[in-house]
């Protein structure tokens, strides 16, 4: 498979929700995190219509592969995040959404804004104060800022600091 392009993140923050929620039914499952293991992969390609090359974002040693599922059921992935802990932040390289959890017809809302409360916990454990780096598309800016509270500190980068990590670690994993 041929690698993706860096060309920004484009995910859409649907519903910040405290878990993800059925958009159907409304109901809401409570998440666990964890990293994604090689036997994850065989089913996250694009031929599933995922849109990203995961296996190759597995292979980056200096990446960590993270896969949010529904508590009890980790064998179904709602969504991914592709991580790199730098010196002073956590850099996100990618997120995706299961491909049923994207478009009108989706099944679940909260998955994005879930994984990204996750790179901001994960910023802080590792002594970031939270802060988390993205590159977005252009287009995508503004709605990152309203939906994720991040900083636009020029040209396409984003930033997430303390306040917001804080906020969004809040959202999703309260004490």
């Amino acid at each position: 498979m041929k690698r993706a392009k860096k060309s920004g993140l484009d995910f859409l923050v649907d519903k910040l929700t405290n878990s993800i929620e059925n958009i159907v039914s409304g109901d809401r499952f409570f998440t666990e995190i964890s990293v994604v293991s090689k036997e994850d992969l065989k089913s996250v390609t694009k031929k599933n219509n995922w849109q990203f090359d995961w296996k190759y974002e597995f292979k980056q040693a200096e990446r960590d592969v993270y896969k949010l599922f529904i508590a009890n059921n980790a064998h179904v992935i709602q969504g991914l995040i592709s991580l790199e802990v730098k010196i002073d932040h956590v850099y996100m390289h990618l997120v995706e959404s299961a491909p049923f959890n994207k478009g009108k017809n989706k099944i679940y809302s909260g998955v994005p804004g879930n994984l990204v409360a996750f790179a901001c916990k994960l910023s802080f454990q590792r002594g970031h104060e939270g802060n988390v780096a993205f590159i977005s598309k252009t287009q995508l800016i503004q709605h990152y800022v309203e939906s994720l509270g991040a900083l636009h500190v020029g040209g396409r980068i984003m930033l997430i600091d303390t306040s917001g990590a804080l906020k969004l670690i809040n959202k999703y994993f309260p004490t």
